[in-house]
Parts: C-alpha cells; structure tokens; sequence
C-alpha cells in the first residue's frame, strides 16, 4: 500500500549525496543510462523463484501504457479516489498499532506517506518517536531489528524453563514480573471499526510477538507460528493460575483464557491442506 500510494502520486525525493551512493551501489549500470521500460521485466536468478508468464509481462507493459489516461480528466478522479483509500487504510493500520507497525520497512514507508499527504501532520509526528522501537546500538554500531521486539515470545519460554526445573519458589519475585507482563500484553479488545473493510482478524484476547503496542495477534512468523505464539502464552498462563498468587500475583481472568482460546479456534482452517 505505501508504495502504491508513494508511487501514485509521483513523489521523488531531491538529490543528494547520501542518495547518488545508494544508486551506485544498488545499480549495476549508471543510473542515468538504465532503459526502465527494459528493466521492468529484469529480475536477478538469485532472486527468481518462480518465472512468470508470458501472459504477466504483457500486463504490466499494457498497464504502462494506459497508465497516463489515468492522469487525465476524468479518469484522474478514479485515482484520486483510490489514493485517498489507500492512505485511509495507512492511518488505520498505524493508529491501530500505536505507529509501530506491522515492521521497519513498512513503518518507514508508512511514515514516508504521512509527511508527502502533508509533512506537518499529526499521524507523522506521531511516526517520530516510534521509530526508536527498532533501533539498537550494538558493538560495531546502529542497527535496526526486523520487527519492534520479542518480548512476549522470550517471555513465554522463560517462564516454562524456570516452570519445568521446579524453581519457582526460588525464582517468585521474577515469575510475578513475567506474570503482570503477560497480562499487560495481552490483547484485550479487537481492532476498531469493521474489521472486514479493513482487512483484519479479529484481536481480542490474542498475544502479539512483541508488546501490547504493536497489536498484532499475528507475528513476523508463519500462521502457523502465530497459533504456536498464541499457544505459548495461553499455556504459560494457565501454568502460572496454579501457583500460589503469593508468588505470581494475582491469577489471569478466566475470561480472557477464553478469549485466548476463541482467537486460537479461529485460526483454524475448514479442511486439511
């Protein structure tokens, strides 16, 4: 979506050095020489996986083509319109992930469609201080993770190691952490609005990857990864509700087991695959 939007409406960034280096790294051929209507078909073999048809190719040529009849009175009303969707369903997904997003790479393209609708706007200085989520100083300097944490996910599988050793006691005060932690991410109401217009499963009383914030009852995984994440934290709860609340705090509502286990059910597909 964010590149349909940043593509539709023909923004191009100035030039700078920063930007002239990236060409000459990326680019096998000066910049300035690449024939795009040659290129568009070109994909590296290391990067193809599948070939596809004769049939795609002519597609894209012939959506090229037609392209600038859409620029045009009145077919540019058409354009307009769908620019105007898609950018609806970038702030749907950046306010219902608190401006985190579903990863780095769509968070900054997410945030790049905020400041080209309109570079004073609200949804992109609420993009600013989210953008540290992903960042991490290491040995050899910046990095940037591929999604805002695992938190839940490590947090799961502590708990069950320190569980099945049988060194709970020993270990109360950081299982009462863990415990207050996987209550407080859980995510206990689904996504505004319609979910179906907006594309998205129901939430209420999944786990995300990573914290509450994010929202996602999915993660970075496979679906199947995402049943197994959302397994482990409905498991490590209920392991959790048969120790004493002197050293878990108090025991996770029994309604939001349920939940958990409605979320979980609803991932499953009719039929075997």
């Amino acid at each position: 979506m964010p590149m349909a939007y940043i593509y539709g409406k023909r923004f191009v960034g100035r030039m700078t050095p920063v930007v002239a280096s990236l060409r000459e790294e990326i680019f096998p051929i000066p910049y300035e020489q690449i024939n795009w209507n040659l290129a568009r078909n070109h994909c590296a073999e290391e990067d193809l996986y599948v070939r596809h048809p004769l049939i795609q190719d002519i597609l894209w040529a012939t959506l090229q083509k037609i392209e600038h009849f859409f620029l045009q009175w009145p077919c540019d009303k058409l354009r307009e319109k769908a620019l105007r969707i898609v950018m609806e369903h970038i702030h749907y997904e950046d306010e219902a992930s608190q401006y985190i997003c579903v990863g780095p790479v769509n968070k900054a393209l997410n945030m790049l469609c905020c400041w080209v609708e309109n570079q004073n706007s609200e949804a992109f200085k609420l993009h600013l201080p989210r953008v540290y989520d992903y960042l991490w100083i290491a040995e050899d300097g910046m990095k940037m993770q591929a999604y805002n944490g695992t938190q839940l996910w490590d947090a799961t599988f502590s708990i069950q190691a320190i569980l099945s050793a049988k060194i709970s006691e020993e270990h109360g005060p950081t299982l009462r952490k863990a415990h207050d932690f996987i209550k407080q991410t859980q995510i206990l109401e689904d996504s505004p609005g319609n979910l179906n217009s907006w594309y998205r499963h129901i939430s209420k009383g999944s786990w995300p990857f990573s914290t509450a914030d994010n929202g996602y009852p999915v993660s970075d995984c496979t679906a199947e990864g995402l049943k197994v994440c959302d397994f482990l934290c409905f498991m490590v709860a209920l392991l959790l509700s048969k120790i004493s609340p002197e050293i878990v705090g108090e025991k996770i509502e029994e309604k939001r087991i349920y939940d958990a286990v409605n979320v979980i059910l609803s991932f499953m597909v009719s039929r075997q695959i």
